[in-house]
């Protein structure tokens, strides 16, 4: 798998919410919605999710493996700090 394209809408106002991605693989299959988040620890990415009957929210699309997720992880962030490079 690899990561083809990926969009960063930054989001300016105060809070964790840093931004909202959209990646591409291989020029074939897009994950919208992907948030970037200021954590305790750092940027981290949150897949995107939504809430169930519970009240629970649930990912609705996410990798299976934690060698996939640091590959998607790295590619967003890398972008992200490169947005953020472009505004400057």
């Amino acid at each position: 798998m690899t990561i083809t394209d990926v969009w960063v809408r930054k989001i300016t106002k105060e809070g964790k919410l840093k931004a909202i991605v959209s990646i591409t693989m291989d020029n074939e299959f897009v994950v919208h919605d992907i948030k970037v988040i200021e954590g305790e620890k750092g940027l981290f990415i949150a897949m995107p999710s939504k809430k169930s009957a519970d009240g629970e929210y649930r990912d609705v699309a996410h990798p299976i493996n934690s060698s996939t997720r640091e590959i998607i992880q790295t590619t967003i962030l890398e972008a992200y700090q490169e947005a953020l490079l472009e505004e400057e």
